[in-house]
């Protein structure tokens, strides 16, 4: 299991999301800025507080060409249930193989009961690493204005590169 770093490519990661559908990552983001949130399970107040966050920011960040994709092993039906009841309108995935997660990407495991401890990436429009958040714990995750400033600066860095 390796730490993924800026200017890696993000793995492969197939989602699975409520009601049958599914995408994979990166390429659910191609073209597009993307987040990439690991996050604990419904049960977690961090974890909600987060997703909460990421949707209060959801006009925002897609006004930034952002867009936001969230997993957890969480069932589907509690999955359903978490996205009804906090009003998510972004993807948010669900029954990630927590193991299988963690050495595609480094996302540190829970192992009684087994989940993903909160991790997150920024990637850019080609699916590579701007940058990624590791927790070990409970704390420690991304915040969508920090997203939101982190892209806005990459831009403009961008922008004075090629002048």
């Amino acid at each position: 299991m390796a730490l993924l770093h800026p200017g890696e490519r993000f793995p492969t990661l197939p989602v699975s999301l409520p009601g049958a559908d599914a995408l994979s990552l990166p390429d659910a983001f191609a073209g597009h800025y993307g987040v990439v949130l690991f996050y604990r399970g419904s049960w977690c107040p961090y974890c909600t507080a987060q997703l909460r966050a990421f949707q209060r920011s959801l006009a925002k960040l897609a006004e930034a060409d952002i867009k936001v994709v969230a997993v957890s092993v969480d069932d589907e039906a509690t999955t359903r249930d978490l996205v009804a009841k906090h009003g998510l309108e972004f993807p948010v995935g669900y029954g990630a193989d927590a193991r299988a997660v963690a050495e595609a990407t480094g996302a540190f495991v829970n192992d009684d009961p087994v989940y993903l401890q909160s991790t997150g990436f920024v990637l850019d429009p080609q699916g590579r690493i701007i940058v990624s958040v590791y927790s070990s714990g409970a704390i420690g995750r991304l915040v969508p204005e920090d997203v939101a400033g982190l892209v806005s600066y990459v831009r403009e860095y961008a922008a004075g590169q090629a002048a």
